[in-house]
């Protein structure tokens, strides 16, 4: 069905969630999560508070459904075997660093189930690419990549949200050091 020949109740529930999704990235964007509040977002979208509720249920299942995160993951196809793990947990590492979305995305997703189901399909459509390009067995691309998650996604947790001293006090250099040979194994090694 064309907007022409939709009903003019659906015309207006797209039209209100596309200006509530606007308003939230403008104000995540200009606030951060923390201070973005839902009244604030609603004003911005001309309507009611209690239409952002009705459409995304709370502030988290907001911000999930606002969000877009492009992880600009490298071409791992171009590297050296060896270099896989290094070049991979380097980058991750400096998204985390640049990047206060994907630190909010990680405390929503843990706990919200619109966050989860985002963070899945970043899963999904970035990191399970990216693994198939160095995975030696293909059938084994989504538990690899799965595994490779678990180590970065811990490092992320631990680092930048609960913020444990000492995964906050390690180097850089440091994290890469200990935590490359890990995601490379799950990614190149062959199958246990």
């Amino acid at each position: 069905m064309t907007d022409s020949t939709s009903p003019p109740q659906a015309r207006r529930s797209d039209s209100t969630r596309n200006a509530i999704l606007t308003a939230a990235r403008e104000r995540f964007a200009a606030d951060g999560y923390e201070r973005a509040t839902i009244r604030a977002i609603a004003k911005d979208a001309s309507i009611d508070p209690s239409m952002v509720m009705r459409y995304y249920g709370n502030k988290e299942g907001l911000f999930a459904a606002a969000v877009a995160v492009d992880l600009r993951m490298p071409d791992l196809g171009s590297l050296s075997r060896e270099d896989v793990g290094r070049v991979l947990v380097k980058h991750f590492l400096g998204m985390w660093e640049q990047n206060e979305v994907l630190t909010a995305l990680l405390r929503v997703g843990a706990t919200n189930q619109a966050g989860a189901e985002r963070m899945q399909g970043i899963f999904r459509d970035q990191l399970v690419p990216v693994t198939r390009q160095v995975c030696p067995d293909p059938e084994q691309v989504p538990a690899r990549a799965a595994l490779a998650a678990s180590q970065l996604l811990g490092l992320a947790l631990t680092r930048y949200v609960l913020r444990f001293p000492p995964a906050v006090a390690l180097h850089p250099t440091e994290i890469v050091a200990w935590l490359a040979p890990t995601v490379q194994r799950y990614l190149t090694a062959p199958s246990p």
